[in-house]
């Protein structure tokens, strides 16, 4: 029973927090302090009450004096008034007021002494109020002795005020001591629950640190801190165990880190020569020593895959015998394990040994054991496979087909790079003599046309010996060629006329140097404005445009001053203007002799431009271009800046 007896109290203990505790100690003083609190409010509140009657009783006094007053110098029609308010004084004496808060300690002195100043108020009033005498002999001594009574009942409500004063100072003190007294018993309680407990945690933390992990918290309370040390003593326990077997954990990491890093050395290496690389031989060449090298294979082979998958021809081959790779340039789809790769397949580990059945023994009697197969496959795809050759038996792990199959995917994105740039170069060739096709049928091929007919019409000529038709037609051959001439040398200019990514200024600039170099015109360039840049296509056509115009000036209008008006904001307008002869839009504009407008006309239209031709005759002539305003500023301009961004300079053609 004893032994129970004493477990059961240590069982409640057990339950009780660090919030609990503190609350035990603190709310006994709590509770002193709010009783000690109440009752000082309480006895401040019946001082208030007893200085606002003492007030009051003041006024009756001064209110006495003043009737006095008012009656011994005849001044009564105050009197009344003043009668009233000493009435009212009185009431609110013997009855209260909470609200300011006013209020009497009655007790039997007070009580009479109140009596006292009622039956004087009663007296006098019927003396020298009602009675209305004449004579006021008496007056004075009257008064004296009616506010004496007063100021004696004013004594006796100082005299509780006097109790209620020291009450309160009794009650500040006892507060001062309970305050002082529960401040060192939760200052106390404090260290002992609080800061004890920390200061020991805080030393099994230092020894932590300094690497002895046998450091552990006594477990001496039941409350959050003795929680708080079970759980610094289980982690103390973890890091120990830890620390054991650190050095195999970090050796093991060690070994992934290491396998991690080869293998991003590889993708490095493989992009590197993947982008470098500048025909499909030298890529197959360098893929298949890197691979070689990555996966430690005897033997790679790199093999490409017919459209329909039937033929596997081998591109390139790093550590195979000669003869090897002499019989199996091309095999043909179920030949052997190589070239049996399908768009659905995946990573294959082909024993050799184990395949004595396979009608090609190439790599047997080469003395490989195991073969490897990976599709080279490009979004479903396939272009080819790869062909891993061991001499020993082999499984790569998970990790090991997963670069694997990277690097292969590295090599079809490399090789389907290398063909579209053999397109695009293919497809810029073929855009540049269509390109100068054009610019020779659209120039110089006209000038031939007539120069063939001026030969037949001089034909014609010699045979019925008109001299005077012959002069004329030498001189029109001798114009038509000195034109053609022209022209090539026009050409020639203008193909070494290159744009620029950012600004066509100067390639405007260029372009007029050039035609006033070669026909004797005086130019002038005006730019106006501030524009984002033009796409380098859009510069190439606005660039022709401005040069065909310049071609038409030269040929038709015999001028001798051109101006090229440039104009960025709120759109991008160009304008060649000449003072030469003009000529009338309506009907020259589309024949045979003015063949400049239809081209430019072509031109604006590819850019979505809109072309306008102003003349009058005897006074010039002017080619307008404006181009479109963007529609969504933000989107076209952001577009506009990456295109010029990525898009080499291209040249006029």
């Amino acid at each position: 029973m004893e032994s129970i007896s004493q477990q059961t109290p240590m069982t409640i203990n057990r339950h009780w927090n660090l919030g609990a505790k503190l609350l035990m100690v603190g709310a006994p003083f709590l509770l002193l302090v709010f009783m000690a609190t109440i009752a000082t409010l309480w006895v401040s509140w019946q001082l208030d009450g007893g200085a606002a009657a003492v007030n009051e009783a003041g006024r009756m006094r001064m209110q006495s004096y003043r009737m006095s007053l008012s009656i011994g110098t005849g001044e009564t029609q105050h009197l009344p008034e003043q009668v009233t308010e000493f009435d009212r004084s009185l009431a609110t004496l013997k009855k209260g007021d909470p609200e300011r808060p006013l209020f009497v300690s009655w007790d039997a002195d007070t009580s009479a002494r109140f009596a006292v100043v009622e039956n004087n108020w009663a007296g006098y009033q019927a003396r020298w109020i009602q009675a209305k005498p004449e004579v006021f002999t008496d007056l004075r001594a009257d008064t004296v002795a009616f506010a004496s009574h007063i100021d004696d009942f004013v004594n006796s409500i100082e005299v509780h005020i006097a109790h209620w004063t020291a009450l309160l100072h009794l009650l500040q003190m006892s507060m001062l001591a309970s305050v002082l007294a529960g401040a060192t018993v939760l200052l106390y309680t404090g260290y002992l629950f609080v800061l004890e407990p920390v200061g020991q945690l805080k030393q099994a933390i230092e020894k932590i640190q300094q690497g002895n992990f046998d450091a552990r918290v006594a477990h001496t309370s039941s409350d959050e801190f003795g929680t708080l040390a079970d759980g610094f003593n289980g982690m103390a326990e973890h890091l120990q165990s830890m620390y054991k077997n650190l050095e195999g954990k970090v050796a093991e990491k060690t070994a992934l880190l290491k396998e991690k890093s080869d293998r991003l050395e590889s993708l490095y290496e493989v992009t590197a020569l993947v982008s470098k690389a500048t025909s499909l031989d030298a890529l197959a060449q360098d893929f298949t020593k890197s691979l070689a090298k990555i996966s430690q294979a005897d033997g790679v082979a790199l093999r490409w895959s017919n459209q329909g998958g039937q033929r596997h021809l081998m591109l390139a081959a790093h550590g195979l015998p000669a003869d090897m790779i002499d019989e199996e340039q091309c095999i043909y789809t179920g030949d052997c394990f190589c070239g049996s790769v399908t768009p659905d397949s995946e990573f294959r580990v082909i024993p050799i040994r184990d395949e004595s059945s396979a009608p090609l023994k190439h790599c047997f009697k080469a003395g490989f054991e195991t073969v490897i197969t990976l599709p080279v496959r490009l979004h479903q795809h396939l272009m080819g496979e790869v062909d891993l050759f061991f001499h020993a038996r082999v499984n790569p792990t998970p990790a090991e087909r997963s670069l694997l199959q990277a690097l292969c995917s590295h090599l079809a994105s490399g090789m389907e790079n290398l063909r579209l740039n053999a397109l695009e170069k293919e497809a810029a060739v073929s855009q540049e003599r269509h390109l100068l096709a054009r610019e020779l049928h659209d120039s110089i091929a006209q000038s031939l046309a007539f120069l063939k007919i001026q030969v037949q019409l001089m034909r014609d000529a010699i045979k019925t010996c008109d001299e005077t038709e012959i002069a004329k037609i030498l001189e029109e051959i001798d114009a038509g060629v000195r034109e053609s001439y022209g022209d090539v040398r026009e050409l020639l200019l203008h193909f070494r006329t290159r744009t620029n990514t950012e600004d066509i200024e100067p390639a405007l600039a260029t372009t007029l140097q050039k035609f006033e170099h070669q026909s004797g015109i005086t130019t002038t360039l005006a730019m106006q404005g501030q524009g984002l840049p033009l796409a380098p296509d859009v510069q190439i056509q606005v660039l022709h445009i401005v040069q065909e115009a310049l071609s038409n000036v030269r040929k038709h209008s015999h001028a001798s001053q051109v101006w090229l008006d440039v104009q960025q904001q709120p759109g991008w307008r160009f304008e060649v203007r000449d003072d030469g002869i003009g000529f009338n839009p309506e009907t020259d504009q589309f024949d045979e002799t003015h063949v400049g407008l239809r081209i430019m006309s072509e031109r604006a239209q590819r850019i979505c431009a809109h072309l306008e031709v102003m003349s009058t005759p005897s006074r010039g002539s002017s080619v307008i271009v404006t181009l479109p305003a963007p529609s969504h500023p933000s989107t076209s301009n952001a577009a506009r800046i990456d295109k010029l961004s990525t898009t080499p300079a291209a040249s006029t053609v």
